[in-house]
Order: structure tokens, then C-alpha cells, then sequence
């Protein structure tokens, strides 16, 4: 049977297939840069869709989440069986994913879909690592016996993709038959087709689905042994691959844990070492496009706005661009080469001893990234009370938008401070700062574990892909598209946030702002010389800034921030980081550049310059610094993050909850830190 039309305004596809069967490199390789990214309906898991033209036809592609069978353990299980069987959207061509050089694992779930009764096409992908392995899978055969069109592809290398686009319109309505019948008449005699049971098992009338389940599996797998007998061909006993040898080592209990720190330590040198000179030169950039704006616009309001509002904030994310885009290609080269599921691995039995199940891992590792999409990926967690547990504790784990933060202060503390011999004192104090919210992650683990009560036992099973060497167009497309994100996500907000501070730092109540700068007036221009001149010049600011709408909305909130170290001009930063953690650096640009006729001096040096009203010692002195760090590791200080908790508990019990232990954590860290170093 052929489903696919011309007349079609475009043919609906679906991927499909176990984890790590390369399922989203071949994704990327049908659509190209034509995709999008969106989530399911009701459910917070991503939905990757993107579409191709061939010969005239429009085919719309979806990446459904990874599946190891049509009777789901975990919410993505659910999400694309459940598409699978929509028939409101329905699909028109199912293309089966399998790993050729683990086809028998893999067959389980294709024998569940062609069962189904689809048009369908099975892509042998990773076949290069077949043949590595010298593997003969006989196509020809395994057409036979499924009796759908069978597609050799590398999915890396594009090899196969044009066969596979002539297979899809090809594709066909299996006549063979997998399940088991007799079980089916005996213990669902109601359901008259395969897809019927695989459709019961979401009604509230499940009897019989468990125990058929079992007895159905059994039946495939003896149907599976003869498919791979007659179709594979493989040798008796292989030598050692490449893979076997390097997980000897990458996975032993003591040189595996070893290569994981050394591989910390150096991506975080890297961060420090390597985008130090793309950001200096972004900073003095900025320092002169702000001058000479000031310079060549009328003085005046929209000056003002558009100097100390709109490229004051702006200079304040995007200097980190380049750090950002290291960490994103760190992270990318990780996965793509398959080390990242060796980390998880290795700190399986870690996790462990914390109450975390071993899935945890991966949604704690990706937070370095971002905590959203990480507590979005505690779906795969069966287990409720380590889902729960997950979620709770992965924000405190630092993803990329603390990055900014910690760069600026590290950088303060450590002027002049560049290295210890051939380490990078700034790389090893960012290392730490991970290192801190990842124990503090553990703790609270440990103390939730005994706090929250079930009975429900968990389990970790991972299947550890093949090593091999990063496709650099995939890692270019997801770090362009992760620093995109990063650059016009937060730049609207810190845009918006920049322009609203710069109007509540340069407005005050009544005449204010007038009758200051009338009560210097005289002094300033009867100064002796231009230092003298330069220094009234800066008083009269800070009074003016003091006394704007900004100004008053800090000192209200300064004594309950003053024990901590901060005063009322962090206040400001800490409340409207808020809305993104990086919104902080932002608004120690606006509110440093308010007013500033001399736009030369970068934030930094702004920063390290400034006096303490009270001490007139440095502000931001080694105590303030540290405390303001370990501030930022343990506070929540995003709202996505509590939204997203929302969106996947269903409840706002555990983003209060959430809410209200980070920031007491914070808060009493950073009390402790300022009070024992000053």
C-alpha cells in the first residue's frame, strides 16, 4: 500500500526508535537547518519538527522522544506512543530507527509498530559501525519478513538519506503479524486489532494489559531470535572494539572518576583562558560606541536612554557570548562524542548513596546548561519520589545564565591575579562554584530523602553508545542556536529591564535631581583643576543616583541585604535578576553608567573603583565578592525555573517549596561567608 499522494498538501512523518539510536542525527540530516522546537500538548517534553521538499512534495518531519517499547515506563514513553496513535493528527509514514550493531535489542519495538498497522519504513542507521564490527546484516531478508522497505543509512555522513526519502513514498502497510494472537483472544478478546490493546492500556479498564504484556514479549522474542538468526550474521567472537577498551578506562571506579574532574577542570581554564581576549575586546568596544554615541547625539534625554539605558544594558550579556559558546561546545563535543552517558554512568553509585536514582544524572549534568530543559528531562525518572526529589534539587546545580555573574566578580577579586604556574586562578574558582552547587545538590538529596516518603522502588538502565568522533555541523548548529537563545532570549528581557531602570535611575520625585546639581553647580565650575572638577563631578552623580526613584526603592530594602555585605545598589540587581540570573551584570551596567558623562571605564573597572559610603573602603572588597558568589550558587533567582517546576508537578507546592529553601540557603551562606571573611 502506498499512502503517500502528490495531490498531498504534504505527507506527515514520524521518527521513532530507542535512545541513542541516532534518531535525532538523522532528523537533522532529512530537515537540514529547516526545524523547529515546540512541546507536546499538556506536557512540557520537546517536540522537534521540521520539513523537507522532494519531488514536489512537502514532508513534515517530528522527532518523537525515544522509546524502548509501546507500553510506556516514563512520561516521553507515553508522549510518543501516544502519537503514534493519534488520530486526530495522524501520522502518514512511521519511519523505525534501529542501531544496526545492536539490531536484535532494537526489534522489539519495530515488530510493536509495524504491528500497528502503518505505513512504515525501517532504517538500518549506524551502519558504518556495523561493518566496523563486521556485521552482515542481509537486507533483502529482513524485507521479507516485515514485508516493509528496509534503508541502509549513515545518518552522520548523509549516506542513504536520498534512498530513504525515496522509501517514505514508498512505504507500506505491513501484511506480517508479531503479537501474540492467542493471548490476545484469551486475555483481551474485545480487542480485535494490536493497536486496540496498545489504546487500552490508557483507559481506566486496564485488566489483562500487564500479564498480556508479558506474554506477547515472549512471543516477539522468540519471533526475534529466528529474524536475527536468518538475517544477521556476525562473528563468533570479537576482539576488543576501540569502545570496550576506552570505557576500561573512561568507566573505572577510580581513573574514570579521575578523567571526569580533569575534564571539568579544564573546560572551566578554557572558559577563563581562551574567551578572556573576544571579551575584552566586546567590552572596550562597547566602552567606545557608548563614548562616541554620548559624543555625536544632542545631550539630552534620548542620550541618556540610549547611552546609559539601551547599550549600557546590552554591553552586560553580551561580552559573555564568548564564554557562553565554549561552554555550549564543551557540552556538545561531550554528548556527540558519547562521554556524557560514561559521567552518567560513573556516578550512578554516587547518586545512590544521596537517595537519587542513577537517571538523575543526566538532568544534574545538563543543568550546567540550563536547569529548565533539565527538570523537563526528569520525565524518563519512573520513580515519583526521585522525579520529585530531581527536580527539587537540580537549580542548584549552576547552569549558563551564573555564568555572567560569577565572570564579573571572579574577575574583580582576582585583577592582576592571573595564574598559579600553569593554572588559571579564575578557572579553578569557577570550577569550585560548580563543585559547590553540585554537593549542595547531593545535601539537600540526602535531607528530601528522608523528608518525602514511598514505597516505590526505582531502577537505572542505560544503554552506553558507541565512541565516536563529534559531527562539527551538528555541534556548530546547537551552540549557534543555544548562544541565539541566549543572546535574544535574555536580551529582551534585559532589554526591557534596562530601559525601565534607566528611567527609575534617572527620575526622582519632585525636583530633586535639579536641586542637586544646582548645590554643586558653583563648586564644580570654581574648581581649581580637572581632578577636582572630575571628583565633584562624581559625588553629585551618586547623590543624584541616591536620590532617584532606584535609588529610594534600594535603601528601603538595604537592612535586610546590609548583613550580607550588599548595598542598596545590589538590592536593585538582586531583584531584578530575578527574571534571569543574568539580568544582574545588565543592571550593574545601567545603574553604574546612570548619569556618566565619561562612558570609557568598562564595568569592571567601574566596579572595583567604587567606595563603600560608609567605610569609603573598597566596595567590593573580597568579602563582598565571595559573598555575592555563594549568594548567587544557592538562590533561585529565575522564574522559569519555578514555572517550569510547576508545569511538570502540577502543583505550586514544590516551587514554593523550592522557592523558599534556595533562597534561605542563600541567604544564610552568604551571611556566614561575609561575617567570617570581613
Amino acid at each position: 500500500m502506498n499512502p503517500v499522494s502528490s495531490n498531498s498538501p504534504h505527507i506527515s512523518v514520524a521518527l521513532i526508535g530507542n535512545p541513542n539510536s541516532g534518531k535525532s542525527t538523522l532528523f537533522n540530516s532529512l530537515t537540514g537547518l529547516n526545524q523547529k522546537t515546540g512541546n507536546y500538548a499538556g506536557v512540557t517534553v520537546d517536540k522537534h519538527y521540521g520539513s523537507y521538499k522532494f519531488k514536489g512534495t512537502d514532508y513534515q518531519i517530528t522527532d518523537l522522544p525515544g522509546t524502548y517499547s509501546l507500553y510506556p515506563k516514563s512520561i516521553d514513553e507515553k508522549v510518543a506512543c501516544k502519537a503514534i496513535l493519534n488520530e486526530k493528527d495522524p501520522i502518514d509514514v512511521v519511519i523505525i530507527v534501529v542501531d544496526s550493531s545492536n539490531l536484535k535489542r532494537h526489534l522489539l519495538l519495530t515488530t510493536q509498530v509495524i504491528d500497528l498497522k502503518k505505513p512504515c519504513v525501517l532504517v538500518l542507521n549506524m551502519i558504518d559501525e556495523a561493518e566496523k564490527s563486521n556485521i552482515t546484516i542481509y537486507k533483502n531478508e529482513l524485507e521479507k519478513l516485515f514485508d516493509v522497505p528496509v534503508i541502509a543509512v549513515n545518518s552522520r555522513s548523509k549516506q542513504g538519506i536520498h534512498e530513504l526519502k525515496e522509501a517514505i513514498i514508498q512505504a507500506k502497510i505491513s501484511d506480517s503479524i508479531f503479537y501474540n494472537f492467542e493471548k490476545q483472544k484469551q486475555l483481551l478478546p474485545d480487542s480485535n486489532s494490536y493497536k486496540k490493546i496498545v489504546e487500552s492500556q490508557f483507559l481506566e479498564n486496564t485488566s489483562g494489559i500487564k500479564e498480556f504484556e508479558l506474554a506477547d514479549n515472549i512471543h516477539r522474542f522468540s519471533k526475534i531470535n529466528y529474524i536475527v538468526a536468518k538475517c544477521l550474521k556476525q562473528p563468533e567472537q570479537l576482539d576488543k572494539s576501540l569502545t570496550q577498551k576506552l570505557d576500561a578506562f573512561f568507566t573505572h571506579k577510580i581513573f574514570g572518576f579521575a578523567f571526569f574532574f580533569f575534564i571539568l577542570f579544564v573546560i572551566f581554564q578554557f572558559i577563563f583562558f581562551v574567551a578572556e581576549y573576544p571579551m575584552t575586546l566586546i567590552e572596550e568596544g562597547f566602552a567606545q560606541m557608548m563614548n562616541f554615541t554620548a559624543n555625536a547625539l544632542p545631550k539630552g534625554q534620548l542620550n541618556d536612554l540610549i547611552v546609559n539605558g539601551i547599550l549600557a544594558g546590552l554591553s552586560g550579556i553580551v561580552i559573555f557570548i564568548p564564554q557562553i559558546a565554549l561552554l555550549f561546545l564543551f557540552i556538545a563535543i561531550l554528548e556527540d562524542t558519547g562521554y556524557m552517558a560514561r559521567a552518567s554512568f560513573i556516578l550512578d553509585k554516587l547518586m545512590r548513596r544521596f537517595g537519587l536514582n542513577g537517571k538523575s544524572v543526566i538532568p544534574m549534568i545538563s543543568s550546567v546548561a540550563c536547569a529548565v530543559p533539565s527538570i523537563m528531562s526528569t520525565r524518563t525518572i519512573t520513580n515519583w519520589k526521585d522525579r520529585i526529589i530531581t527536580i527539587l534539587v537540580t537549580p542548584l546545580i549552576s547552569c549558563s545564565a551564573r555564568l555572567p555573574v560569577y565572570t564579573l566578580l571572579i574577575s574583580i577579586m582576582f585583577a592582576g591575579k592571573q595564574s598559579l604556574g600553569f593554572f588559571n586562578y579564575q578557572g579553578m574558582v569557577l570550577m569550585g562554584m560548580y563543585l559547590l552547587g553540585f554537593a549542595a545538590a547531593l545535601l539537600a538529596a540526602v535531607v528530601l530523602k528522608y523528608v518525602l516518603k514511598t514505597t516505590e522502588k526505582s531502577y537505572f538502565i542505560m544503554e552506553l553508545p558507541v565512541y565516536r568522533k563529534p559531527q562539527w555541523q551538528t555541534v556548530t548548529m546547537l551552540v549557534l542556536g543555544k548562544v541565539k537563545v541566549f543572546l535574544f532570549d535574555a536580551g529582551k528581557i534585559i532589554l526591557a529591564i534596562s530601559i525601565v531602570l534607566w528611567f527609575l535611575t534617572s527620575h526622582a520625585p519632585s525636583d530633586n535631581l535639579n536641586q542637586i546639581e544646582n548645590n554643586y553647580k558653583v563648586a564644580i565650575s570654581a574648581a581649581p583643576n580637572d581632578s577636582l572638577k572630575t571628583s565633584l563631578e562624581a559625588k553629585m552623580q551618586s547623590e543624584k543616583l541616591e536620590a532617584s526613584y532606584a535609588g529610594i526603592l534600594g535603601k528601603k530594602m538595604e537592612p535586610a541585604i546590609k548583613p550580607l555585605g550588599f548595598d542598596w545598589k545590589i538590592g536593585i540587581a538582586l531583584i531584578t535578576s530575578f527574571a534571569a540570573r543574568e539580568v544582574f551584570v545588565g543592571t550593574m551596567a545601567t545603574i553604574y553608567s546612570s548619569g556618566d558623562s565619561d562612558n570609557t571605564e568598562t564595568l569592571r573597572e567601574k566596579l572595583m573603583a567604587e567606595k563603600n559610603y560608609e567605610t569609603q573602603q573598597p566596595a567590593y572588597s573580597k568579602a563582598v565578592c565571595w559573598s555575592l558568589l555563594i549568594f548567587y550558587v544557592f538562590a533561585m533567582q529565575c522564574m522559569s525555573t519555578l514555572a517550569t517546576t510547576y508545569r511538570e508537578t502540577k502543583h505550586w507546592k514544590w516551587p514554593a517549596i523550592q522557592l523558599v529553601f534556595m533562597t534561605g540557603l542563600a541567604y544564610v551562606s552568604s551571611l556566614l561567608v561575609f561575617q567570617i571573611l570581613s
